[in-house]
């Protein structure tokens, strides 16, 4: 019989016959035990070292640029006065950045995924589990604006996914209605459950600590397939070695050769970003340190038998393998995402943003020192006598109410010469090259000091407009490097790991929009593709008028004009409405009836007796059937909490409410006419305007600064 791992998933129509826990058997045998790939790994293990040795300069260099973003002053400053001043330049272009970036990538909408699926049906319940991971990871608060820092002070962009899972010893009450007194008092019974959770988990890792082979690899994957490898440095301590040989992750023997290694004083000659990171946050280590082990996480293609495979090597040094595996994900990938922030041609890894930026900061910080010492000696004035004439010079003493014995005629006050102000001068051209350099513009910083006029509306909108430009590029790079790949890779590994249902959340209007859903384990490959979508649902206010003005074209126009097409607007009417209401307003604002779902009155006759739930109405139930079920059910029960009385009330308003509506729209059809009067709506193309002598909103484009959507310039009136 033919092993699943040959079929292609993609092209299957329906799942194969396979046993998984056969391919995990596979995929858990231990490699290094045979003589041949085990002299392959130690060769290996020599070419790792050379190439972390390759480049140490590029990871020492990335440490000089982390004491920029840090504040730090370093050797290289030229300036050794009494100031010790460091202007944050770089340190607030980048947080200018990581704050455009951040909120280009996650919309306020809080809609970031976009599903492709084979039958067009979009699903609903695929789409909140990888929406549900996105929070759980804390990919807004945590994750991305970490990536967005190590973007551009290291040129990298590196994520690690991977899957974890933590036990919970919760403990509940659950009511006993079966069990009620006399009194009516319902007792409470005492339960304990454990409950383990398993989602993805997302890690930043330092570019200093990866190592892709060869380096003029244009992807992880050619370098692979030329035969290299890549490899992660990692930092284990001596509880998370005994964990790793506990969970069978490394071999018994090989870990306890590594612990007994880690006893004696062994020498870390790699980069540690981590210390710079710790030192920066303003936590000392103690003397000595933190001890730990440097450990080698390599992926590579191994020959084992008649065919090349994706393994996981563990190296704990030149002897000691600690583990060599096929790879252990059913996908077959990597955990590893890594792109370049700026790509070189023939080079896997890019250049840091901070290159260009570097000297200019140094000549900065000297300047903004010599300009502080300057400034404190024009503070003080200067006295000069005659000594001959004024013998008592040790008399002269700065007091208050102070007697000088002197020649007044041969005394005279000097002031020191006000160099601080070119000083600052020098400063403001620093930063505004930096700022260039970066692509920060002045919209992007707070309170800026060099705006002294208030903008006009073009100002406005050229902002707007090269907001987007410069933000399109490296934004839709991590998005297609990085997200979209990690989206994919965390549906995949819930496809491998997850094998029971899950109850996701989705928010809304309590009692109306609120409702826990079940997602099924997602068939992996078929049917289904994830795509980051956050950029392209981010729009400008310059966007939303054009969107305005166009949709009211398409309304005039005829449907014979478009024959064998029809028009739907709703997409671009909910998409509008999020965009200015956002996610939680937006479904009430403009609902969807197929979402009207309406609970079965023997559904909710179960929850209100038995998990004791005070239930909402919905306002598409049939009342009147759901009253004649539940006065059955409380005949049945007696209703000892209460809740079907309390629920058939709200029935009956709902009923006095809907015939009241009912009433009115009588009424209103029979006076004729639209309710609320008025005329047509706004001719094709026209905007909402204030009446005459009125003022727009604020931040309104006016029309003639509005750019086309395709980014082409406005062209000018008389030359259509």
């Amino acid at each position: 019989m033919a092993k699943s791992k040959k079929l292609n998933p993609r092209t299957e129509a329906e799942p194969q016959d396979t046993n998984p826990a056969v391919d995990d058997e596979d995929r858990k045998e231990e490699l290094s035990d045979k003589p041949e790939v085990m002299e392959s790994l130690l060769e290996m293990y020599r070419e790792i070292e050379t190439g972390f040795e390759n480049q140490y300069d590029r990871s020492n260099e990335q440490m000089d640029f982390w004491d920029l973003y840090n504040c730090k002053l370093g050797m290289r400053q030229y300036y050794a006065g009494n100031s010790k001043i460091f202007v944050p330049i770089v340190h607030d272009a980048i947080q200018a950045r990581v704050t455009r970036f951040s909120n280009q990538i996650f919309p306020q909408n809080g809609r970031y995924i976009e599903v492709t699926t084979m039958d067009g049906e979009m699903p609903h319940g695929e789409m909140s589990l990888v929406e549900h991971y996105i929070k759980k990871t804390k990919m807004r608060t945590v994750v991305v604006p970490a990536l967005l820092r190590n973007g551009d002070v290291e040129g990298q962009y590196n994520v690690y996914v991977s899957w974890r899972e933590r036990k919970r010893h919760v403990t509940f009450k659950k009511p006993r209605p079966e069990l009620v007194d006399q009194a009516g008092q319902v007792p409470d019974d005492v339960q304990h459950e454990t409950i383990t959770e398993g989602r993805p988990h997302v890690e930043v890792i330092a570019d200093s600590d990866i190592l892709v082979l060869p380096h003029t690899a244009d992807t992880m994957s050619d370098a692979l397939d030329a035969g290299g490898s890549v490899t992660i440095l990692r930092r284990w301590s001596k509880s998370k070695i005994k964990q790793m040989i506990e969970n069978e992750e490394i071999l018994d023997d090989a870990g306890d050769t590594l612990l007994e290694e880690m006893a004696g004083e062994k020498a870390a000659v790699a980069i540690n970003k981590q210390k710079v990171v710790v030192d920066a946050a303003g936590i000392k280590l103690t003397q000595g340190g933190m001890k730990h082990a440097l450990v080698y996480e390599t992926w590579t293609n191994l020959t084992i038998g008649n065919e090349r495979r994706l393994c996981k090597i563990y190296y704990g040094s030149e002897k000691i393998v600690l583990s060599a595996r096929r790879n252990p994900n059913w996908s077959d990938k990597m955990n590893l995402f890594s792109c370049s922030a700026e790509k070189i041609q023939g080079v896997f890894k890019g250049k840091s943003k901070l290159v260009p930026c570097e000297q200019i900061q140094i000549y900065a910080n000297d300047a903004i020192n010599e300009a502080a010492d300057s400034s404190m000696f024009s503070m003080m004035p200067i006295v000069m006598t005659d000594p001959e004439r004024n013998p008592r010079i040790g008399s002269m003493v700065l007091s208050l109410a102070a007697v000088w014995e002197c020649d007044p005629q041969s005394t005279v006050f000097a002031k020191f010469p006000d160099l601080w102000k070119a000083g600052f001068e020098i400063v403001a051209s620093c930063k505004a090259q930096i700022m260039q350099s970066l692509s920060v513009s002045p919209a992007a910083i707070t309170q800026s000091a060099s705006q002294k006029a208030k903008p006009s509306q073009a100002d406005i909108a050229r902002e707007q407009q090269v907001d987007i430009l410069t933000t399109a590029d490296a934004v839709t790079l991590i998005e297609e490097g990085i997200l979209t790949p990690v989206v994919n890779f965390m549906v995949e590994l819930d496809h491998q790991y997850r094998s029971e249902k899950l109850m996701i959340r989705q928010y809304g209007e309590k009692g109306l929009r609120a409702k826990m859903d079940w997602v099924d384990p997602i068939q992996m490959d078929k049917k289904l593709s994830y795509r980051w979508f956050g950029v392209e649902q981010a729009r400008s206010a310059m966007q939303m008028q054009q969107q305005i003005s166009f949709a009211n074209v398409l309304g005039s126009i005829p449907p014979d004009k478009y024959p064998g097409h029809r028009l739907n607007l709703i997409p671009m009417i909910t998409q509008m409405v999020e965009n200015v209401f956002g996610p939680r307003l937006a479904p009430l604002i403009f609902e969807d009836e197929k979402a009207q779902m309406t609970i079965p009155p023997d559904t909710e006759n179960e929850w209100m007796v038995k998990f004791n739930l005070n239930l909402a109405i919905h306002p598409m139930d049939e009342d009147l059937q759901h009253l004649q079920e539940h006065a059955k059910a409380m005949q049945q029960t007696g209703d000892p909490l209460g809740n079907i009385r309390a629920h058939m009330a709200r029935h009956q308003f709902q009923m006095q409410l809907k015939q009241q509506a009912m009433l009115a729209q009588q009424v209103a059809q029979m006076g004729g006419g639209p309710p609320g009067g008025g005329g047509g709506g706004p001719r094709p193309g026209a905007q909402s305007r204030p009446p005459r002598g009125g003022q727009g909103p604020p931040g309104m484009v006016n029309r003639d600064q509005l750019t086309a959507a395709s980014g082409a310039p406005p062209q000018l009136r008389g030359r259509m």
